[in-house]
Order: structure tokens, then C-alpha cells, then sequence
């Protein structure tokens, strides 16, 4: 008796106990269906967060549009300077005086240092007496020569008597323009002791101070002076580019800009100057070289920095953003919005893209609006709803295009679009 009110007392345990996990459940359903945000899609709440099939699908959208398109080819630079050279002093002695400042801009012919001039002044000074005392004796001998030509011409006195004094009068004036040329030499080894400044630049640290002796054969010198404007980048390019660079170069100056490395900020626009002659066969590069005018000196030797150079720019070309184009089985196409709202998916032949906007060569007209967002239930003829306002309609007139630098480009680009015009790079042309 006692086993069938127990088995009893637990059966209606785990009735209890399942009634109320049942009732629980029902309960947390209820709430998540009243939840804002939750419940289906025929809701007010829910149709806010997830749109009804058979509703317009909310997308972004952009209009094609002309523009120019500049053809980059990019990669790494060094900059060096244009002229380096190492001041150092072309005589042994003394430093009597330092003329510059570390750091200072100078120009060519300033006196950076001068050496105590005193042995060579006084070298210079013997060489000018030892003149003077050859050219004494010279008017002596061409006296004792007019004299010797006279008394030979009434035979008074042997005739090659008459002759040695021609020669030694001959080499008396030898040893007159030897004594001048001593003296030029003295002359310009006096003047090595005051060191100019052989090109205009800028000095940098200090190698020597003022009391040392100095060596004409020494490889320390006494200051680096750099020449920073105009100045140099040094970059490599792929020999596969060498056909579109050597192409573009010959129609006239080549556009190289420099970029800052972390931000791409435009730092200055130079010119192409050398192609080198020779590619480099262990990397398969080749060299050039480009000059910037670095007026804000914002270039600096040994510097890195990214460059830019524009091989070709394609006139008034059709671009959308790169957003824009998806890739199917049979193709890149892009979703068109129609002037029914509806969007209408038609394949496209991309000429070039970079990451924010592509060339469209055939697919699409300019003022089209095409899908940028909201692809995931777009389907051909499905409706749409335009959220950016922005977004020019059909019909509407072309957006301006101008020319301005890389850094505003970027500055301006959106997910939507572009003001500027487009800088494709062809590495990273759509194949």
C-alpha cells in the first residue's frame, strides 16, 4: 500500500514540474513576440528592422558619371639629395676659425672655415722675390746681348760669343715664367686655406673644432653640405612597365607625385628626369629618377615615401564606385535603378578599378544610378528604396569634374561616390 502513494507522490511531482517548464516557455515566447525590434515580419515593430518580402528593399546608390582618369604606376622611394659633398680642407694646418652654423643655409663661395695662412704666405711671398731676382738678372743678360750683337756685326769680338748670350737670355726668361708659375701655385695654396662653400645647401653637424689640425688627407672633412632644393627620389618599377613608361615619356614630361607613407597626403609633385639604361636582373626592376622642387622642404635625404607616377590620363570616361560591381557566374554586372524604383541587373565590361572606383567601358551610361549597398535581397525587378537623398536621379546633369591633388581625392571619396577624378593603378586593373 505504502509503494503505491509513493509511486503516486512522484508521479505528480513530475507533472507539476513539467506543467510549469510548459507554462515557462509559453511565457518567454510571449515576451520575445512583444519584445520591440522582435517578433515576424508582418509586425509594425518587426517590419522596421526586417522588411516584408513583398516591400521595397531600402539600398544606397550612386550616379554614373564622366570624368578624367588619371593612370598611376605606384610604388616605394628614397630620397636623396641632389648634390652631397663633404667639405674638407685641400691643405695641412691649423683651424683658425669656424664661418658657419650646423644647420645653416648657405650659398656657394661662402667661407665656411679658414687654416692659419702663415707658411703659405710666406711660400708665396719667396716665390715673388725669387721673380723678381730672375728677372733682374734677365735685363741684365738682353743688356749684355744688344751689346754682344753689336761688336759681332763689325767682327770685334767671335761670333759665338754673341750666341751663348742669347741663350742664356733665353733661359733667363724660362726660369722668369717658372719663378710665375711658383707663384700661382703659392697663390692658390694660400687661398685653399679659406674653405668655401662649393654648392648652395644646407651644413650638417660639425666634424671638426676650431684649434685642431687638419690633413688634406683626411676622409672626415669638416662639415657635410647637402643640397635640398631642388631635390631627388630614387624609386624601382617592375620591367613589365618599362614599354608604358618609355611609351609615355616620349610625348613629353612625366607628373611623379610623393605621398606620405602612413597617411597618402600629398607631400609634392615633381617630374620624371631618367629612365635608367639597364634593368636590374637580380630584381628585374628598373631605376628612375624624379626631382621636386621641395619648396616647404618637406623632402628629406634618406627620407621613404611613397610615389606615384602618372603614365597616361583617360579623357572623359565613365565611372562608377567599385562598390558598385558584382562578379556572378557569367560576369561582373551591376544592379541599374530604373525609373520605377525597380533595379534591373546588367552585365558590365570593367576597363580598370582601383578600391574606391571603377571604369566602366561599356554597361552603363552616365547618370545611371546604380546599387551600391543592400545587395543581399536584390533580385532582377525587384523594388527599391533610395535611402541617400544625395544620390542624383535619371536625367539629372553630369557632376563636375576637376583636377585636384591625391590627397583631396581620397578626403572626398565616399561609399558613394567621387567629386574628383578617378586614379586607377593598372596593377590593379579588373582582369
Amino acid at each position: 500500500m505504502s509503494d503505491d502513494v509513493t509511486q503516486r507522490r512522484r508521479f505528480g511531482g513530475r507533472t507539476r514540474w513539467l506543467i510549469g517548464a510548459l507554462v515557462v516557455a509559453v511565457a518567454a515566447a510571449v515576451v520575445i513576440y512583444q519584445w520591440p525590434g522582435g517578433g515576424t515580419q508582418d509586425t509594425p515593430r518587426g517590419r522596421g528592422r526586417f522588411p516584408a518580402a513583398s516591400g521595397p528593399v531600402p539600398v544606397l546608390a550612386a550616379a554614373a558619371k564622366k570624368a578624367d582618369v588619371p593612370v598611376y604606376l605606384e610604388t616605394v622611394g628614397t630620397i636623396r639629395a641632389l648634390n652631397t659633398v663633404t667639405v674638407q680642407s685641400q691643405v695641412d694646418g691649423k683651424l683658425v676659425s669656424i664661418n658657419f652654423k650646423e644647420g645653416q643655409d648657405v650659398k656657394r663661395g661662402d667661407v665656411l672655415a679658414r687654416i692659419d695662412p702663415t707658411t703659405y704666405q710666406a711660400a708665396l711671398d719667396q716665390a715673388i722675390a725669387k721673380k723678381a731676382q730672375d728677372e733682374a738678372q734677365l735685363a741684365n743678360a738682353r743688356l749684355d746681348l744688344e751689346r754682344y750683337e753689336r761688336l759681332a756685326a763689325t767682327n770685334s769680338i767671335n761670333r759665338q760669343q754673341a750666341d751663348t748670350q742669347k741663350a742664356l737670355v733665353a733661359q733667363l726668361e724660362a726660369q722668369v715664367k717658372s719663378d710665375q708659375a711658383a707663384i700661382d701655385n703659392a697663390r692658390a695654396i694660400l687661398e685653399y686655406t679659406t674653405i668655401v662653400a662649393p654648392i648652395d645647401g644646407r651644413t650638417g653637424i660639425r666634424m671638426v673644432d676650431v684649434g685642431n689640425v687638419v690633413r688634406a688627407a683626411s676622409s672626415t672633412g669638416l662639415v657635410v653640405l647637402t643640397q635640398l632644393q631642388p631635390i631627388s627620389v630614387m624609386f624601382n618599377l617592375p620591367q613589365q612597365s618599362l614599354p608604358q613608361i618609355n611609351a609615355a615619356f616620349a610625348k613629353g614630361p612625366l607628373t611623379v607625385e610623393a605621398l606620405q607613407s602612413d597617411t597618402e597626403a600629398l607631400i609634392d609633385t615633381g617630374t620624371l628626369q631618367v629612365v635608367d639604361n639597364q634593368v636590374d636582373q637580380t630584381t628585374g626592376t628598373v631605376k628612375l629618377k624624379a626631382e621636386f622642387p621641395n619648396a616647404n622642404l618637406q623632402l628629406w635625404p634618406g627620407q621613404f615615401v611613397n610615389v606615384r607616377l602618372t603614365v597616361n590620363v583617360l579623357q572623359q570616361v565613365t565611372v562608377i564606385p567599385t562598390g558598385a560591381v558584382q562578379r556572378g557566374p557569367n560576369g561582373t554586372f551591376v544592379y541599374v535603378v530604373t525609373d520605377e524604383s525597380r533595379v534591373k541587373q546588367r552585365p558590365v565590361t570593367i576597363q580598370m578599378q582601383d578600391e574606391h572606383q571603377a571604369v566602366v567601358a561599356q554597361g552603363v551610361e552616365p547618370n545611371e544610378r546604380v546599387v551600391t549597398t543592400g545587395f543581399a535581397q536584390l533580385t532582377d525587378n525587384k523594388e527599391v528604396r533610395v535611402s541617400n537623398p544625395d544620390a542624383a536621379p535619371p536625367g539629372a546633369a553630369p557632376a563636375a569634374t576637376s583636377r585636384r591633388d591625391g590627397r583631396q581625392r581620397r578626403q572626398q571619396r565616399s561609399d558613394t561616390g567621387s567629386d574628383g577624378p578617378l586614379a586607377i593603378t593598372p596593377a590593379r586593373a579588373a582582369q
